[in-house]
């Protein structure tokens, strides 16, 4: 049964303030409430015999090449909470420093990281970083995230601590971040940094078991397209 309401719903986001979030219609609420959670886990311990063995198999050609395998990054979670992401290494280790100096050389590029905070030709990737991000397979780590609650299989993409400022919208607060989602399976790679917002907002409409089966049928044909960033 489909709930509808015009209120309006307190969110914490972690850093002493609260947001007033629109209620919308909330499909399925058994699955928004408990169902996603038990799918996530269900779901990550099937899939454990397959993605531990490729995790392990792609750290290792990380290591072959000097390369510390792992990456670990703060990410901005449900209610603002702050986490460790983690995820396979596709950047050279001081890819701050990298990116900024990129950046100011290339104002072209300035622009568009600006716009998208991202960067089509990023020099900061690695060789074998490429593959792994076009594949998305530097995304197979965050199955641990997903275990533990951090994360969900299906939400916004995880948000850096420093993007909070760019983001225009309050709705991604209410949810766990995905390892996919709405805008990971669409124009993820011609849409700016605010229009994922838009994709956010609709996902939380829409949430449903359907919903995100449907998402993971389409991250099957991003990854074998090898269309991720």
């Amino acid at each position: 049964m489909t709930a509808h309401s015009k209120d309006v719903v307190n969110v914490d986001v972690g850093y002493s303030e609260k947001i007033a979030v629109p209620a919308v219609a909330r499909p399925s609420t058994v699955y928004r409430s408990a169902g996603k959670r038990v799918f996530d886990v269900i779901f990550v311990l099937v899939s454990a015999p397959i993605v531990v063995p490729l995790t392990l198999m792609f750290a290792a050609v990380l290591a072959l090449q000097g390369v510390s395998p792992f990456f670990v990054q703060p990410r901005v979670g449900r209610n603002g909470k702050i986490f460790s992401m983690i995820k396979l290494r596709t950047m050279v280790r001081n890819a701050d420093t990298v990116l900024e100096d990129h950046l100011e050389d290339n104002p072209e590029a300035r622009d568009e990281w600006d716009r998208n905070q991202k960067l089509r030709e990023d020099p900061r990737v690695i060789k074998f970083g490429t593959i792994l991000r076009k594949s998305s397979m530097d995304e197979l780590p965050q199955f641990w995230n997903v275990l533990v609650g951090d994360m969900s299989l299906v939400g916004p993409r995880p948000m850096m601590v420093c993007q909070k400022k760019h983001y225009p919208s309050k709705v991604y607060y209410i949810m766990r971040p995905g390892i996919s989602g709405l805008w990971q399976v669409s124009r993820r790679n011609d849409s700016s940094f605010a229009e994922r917002a838009e994709h956010d907002v609709q996902y939380w409409q829409e949430l449903s078991l359907g919903t995100d089966l449907s998402i993971l049928l389409r991250t099957i044909f991003v990854v074998l397209r090898g269309t991720g960033c």
